[in-house]
């Protein structure tokens, strides 16, 4: 199994059902699992049910084109490495694809390994700036190992068992691993505006993540004053 790829979990939407499925028999031969949605309403869907690391989009598909299905993926989850596939090659199209989030922009037609080769840049960047994340969010936090799908936190063989809102925060500073998380970020992401009643909400719950990690001594959640919050871990 290709290194890059593994456990990552692919939303391919491409309304072509021939090239959609040798995408997606090429993509789980190199070690993808990869589910395919024969247009944009289907694909949100399926991403709103599931957990992916990966979406490639084709732009051109019937009841909800690749551009707002990235504008309105990109509205659930901002980190998301998106790649858009398109027949057209026009300056305009890739500025309009940029601007609604995607990672990168591939032109049909295209080889299997040009196609490889991009998602493997693509999500070797994006492992760069998640910092801890070892699969589809599951992340190594010091010697803490935090799964947020199951909202569990695990030091050792003590678990730690989080609310929604401590788990959205957590995986937030997790994604952000060693850099700043930044207050208005976090609070418009997890509780939709940044008034002054959630800031002071917010800082209720880093208290409480602290508690939880002052376990392992090579791992700290800092204040930035002024700034946010920075969770911090001397073991990479």
């Amino acid at each position: 199994m290709n290194n890059a790829s593994q456990k990552v979990k692919v939303l391919l939407a491409e309304d072509n059902k021939n090239l959609g499925s040798v995408l997606k028999s090429y993509l789980n031969i190199k070690g993808y699992e990869t589910t395919l949605c024969a247009n944009g309403e289907e694909a949100l869907i399926t991403f709103k049910k599931g957990y992916f690391g990966f979406c490639i989009i084709d732009v051109m598909m019937p009841i909800k084109d690749g551009f707002t299905l990235a504008k309105e993926i990109r509205e659930i989850d901002k980190t998301i490495p998106i790649l858009f596939l398109t027949a057209k090659s026009m300056q305009e199209d890739k500025l309009k694809g940029f601007s609604v989030g995607a990672d990168d922009y591939l032109i049909k037609p295209f080889s299997m390994e040009e196609l490889l080769a991009r998602m493997t840049a693509i999500l070797r960047r994006a492992r760069e700036r998640r910092g801890g994340e070892i699969g589809n969010n599951i992340f190594k936090i010091g010697e803490y190992i935090f799964d947020f799908n199951r909202q569990m936190l695990t030091y050792k063989d003590t678990d730690f068992k989080l609310t929604s809102k401590e788990s959205s925060l957590l995986r937030l500073l997790s994604l952000n691993l060693n850099h700043v998380l930044e207050r208005s970020y976090a609070l418009k992401e997890i509780w939709n505006d940044d008034s002054y009643f959630n800031a002071r909400s917010m800082d209720v719950y880093i208290t409480r993540l602290r508690k939880f990690l002052q376990q392992d001594e090579n791992v700290e959640l800092i204040n930035v004053h002024g700034v946010g919050f920075k969770l911090i871990s001397n073991i990479q």
